[in-house]
């Protein structure tokens, strides 16, 4: 098994910052590479010059309704593509249709859905090997065989379908790739895209249209020639200088006044963000990963880790035409920033010659009726901690110079045939985990599959409440230095599932990638082999056209 040289991480330690692609490295123990990009200034984007764009909307290549109910299928091929982020240059990425970010798929709650997933790559230019993927769909209950997981493979000229059930509640998801050892290098290249899972519930209570608005956020580093630029030697971190939102660097988007719904994604490898407008005014946090909030929280800042989602609305009604107002990053603590990591994006009020926006912001939302209750499922936001029939550590440390997970890595599970299990609850059961960070040297976020889990109480906090902003269900938990948090959770499987093999990982991707990962079971171990049970097989069919469908103009 292979990991980066001790001697050279600790020789970087404590570096400064140097110009032209300089490493920094923290001496807080974190140890995270980050580096400036080394293009010329004719190649360097300035902040808000560049146009908001939002990904395409994927056509399904087929739907209808079958024995078990309505369906659509869709298709999509991991390919490289050449991507216009720099002034004057072109940069090769690896992308779901060859595009960054990946096209959203959006899906009716109760249609279930298959994604052909077909590996055009061939060798990964960031390390020299083939082009093994995995792809995750982030937030859905998938039986464990479609889940993502880490060494259910798909080689080059490969393929691979996804089945996913979409039985939950409306909530934001996001595919990316979940490939054991490259997780990182691939997700930075590229591979990551949005899925919106829709229901009535969601669309009576929150904007929609024009105004339902995906952000996806990341850094990156470039190299002179415009190509991404990448170092994993240390296996602690890698955040780079230019922020990305939809592919598009520190974009200017022009708005109405009107209230806008932004749904946020930080798909960075390790950069945490701490969110807050210019204006001072608040965001309304109106749903977390697994989807809408009971109460309505008004923060003015908020923190923001890797892999979580928030969705947000900002009322755009009290500004004037023409005043411009920027989404900043306050930046959180072991970060390494850059003179414009505190800038991510410009909104300028643009004249409405539409009817003025009536809308009102909600205090608490309806979620709608709790899916599988004729099982035993109960709304996440309504657990208590009597409910729970077992509490387990998860316990998130470097040991030894690796990460660890309770001590134990993902070697450690490939070891025992992938058969070693942190426990297994069976479905419907509630458990509480009390997730530990006693390391002042890093933040990990901790993504839990399967399940929504809320947070009961956070050791960090005033009267150990948890913070507003996260008081709805989650499936990844920001663990900062020194923090506990305590999460009350239920192994909801729906119907068709006997259980089987979940990851439990740090989306640091660098730190999973370096076996910050161990699993859990739920029911029968023994089922749903999530690496035999549908493998990936040879890709004999030529590509298909691609559908999209309306796009917004550009800026909107």
């Amino acid at each position: 098994m292979s990991r980066g040289s001790l001697n050279r991480r600790d020789l970087l330690k404590g570096a400064l910052a140097l110009g032209g692609g300089g490493l920094i490295v923290a001496a807080a123990g974190g140890a995270v590479v980050a580096k400036s990009s080394k293009l010329s200034s004719k190649n360097t984007p300035a902040p808000y010059t560049n146009m908001f764009r939002r990904p395409p909307v994927l056509t399904p290549v087929e739907e209808g309704v079958d024995e078990k109910g309505p369906f659509q299928k869709y298709r999509l091929t991991q390919k490289a593509g050449k991507a216009s982020i720099l002034p004057g240059l072109t940069t090769m990425i690896a992308g779901y249709n060859g595009i960054f970010p990946g096209p959203t798929i959006r899906v009716p709650r109760g249609t279930r859905s298959e994604v052909r997933i077909a590996n055009a790559l061939t060798v990964n230019r960031l390390n020299g090997q083939p082009f093994h993927t995995v792809t995750h769909l982030h937030g859905s209950a998938s039986l464990p065989q479609y889940d993502g997981y880490a060494n259910d493979h798909t080689g080059p000229a490969q393929c691979k379908v996804y089945r996913y059930p979409n039985w939950q509640q409306a909530r934001t998801l996001w595919y990316h790739d979940h490939n054991h050892r490259t997780t990182a290098e691939n997700a930075y290249v590229g591979l990551a895209g949005m899925y919106h899972l829709t229901d009535e519930y969601e669309q009576a209570q929150l904007p929609q249209g024009e105004y339902d608005v995906p952000i996806v956020v990341n850094d990156v580093a470039f190299k002179s020639d415009g190509s991404v630029d990448f170092d994993d030697d240390s296996h602690e971190g890698f955040m780079g200088d230019v922020i990305l939102v939809n592919g598009v660097p520190w974009p200017k988007m022009r708005v109405k006044p009107r209230v806008y719904r932004f749904r946020i994604l930080v798909s960075s490898v390790s950069r945490s963000y701490r969110w807050q407008l210019s204006t001072g005014d608040p965001f309304h946090v109106v749903a977390t990963d697994g989807g809408m909030t009971p109460k309505v929280a008004a923060v003015t800042t908020f923190r923001h880790s890797p892999a979580e989602r928030y969705e947000v609305l900002i009322d755009f009604r009290k500004y004037r035409a023409g005043q411009k107002v920027e989404l900043r990053n306050l930046s959180n603590k072991n970060n390494e920033d850059f003179k414009n990591t505190d800038k991510v994006m410009q909104f300028e009020v643009v004249a409405d010659s539409g009817a003025p926006d009536t809308y009102q912001i909600p205090s608490t939302l309806d979620a709608g009726p709790v899916p599988w209750a004729n099982r035993g499922a109960i709304d996440v936001m309504k657990l208590k901690p009597e409910m729970a029939k077992a509490r387990r550590t998860v316990r998130v440390e470097r040991k030894h110079g690796l990460w660890t997970v309770n001590g134990e890595t993902w070697d450690d599970v490939e070891r025992t045939g992938f058969r070693r299990v942190l426990g297994n609850p069976k479905p419907y059961d509630v458990e509480i985990w009390d997730l530990v960070n006693e390391s002042g040297g890093w933040f990990h976020p901790v993504h839990i599959h399967l399940i929504d889990g809320m947070v009961l109480s956070r050791n960090n906090t005033s009267g150990n409440k948890p913070y507003a902003w996260e008081n709805g269900p989650k499936d990844v938990f920001y663990l900062g230095e020194n923090e506990t948090a305590s999460v009350i959770m239920q192994f909801n499987t729906g119907d068709g599932n006997d259980g089987g093999r979940y990851m439990v990982h740090c989306h640091n991707l660098v730190h999973e990638d370096n076996d910050m990962m161990i699993q859990f079971a739920v029911g029968d171990s023994a089922v749903n082999d999530p690496i035999t049970s549908d493998p990936a097989y040879a890709d004999d069919q030529p590509e298909e056209p691609v559908a999209y469908g309306p796009s917004r103009p550009l800026g909107t």
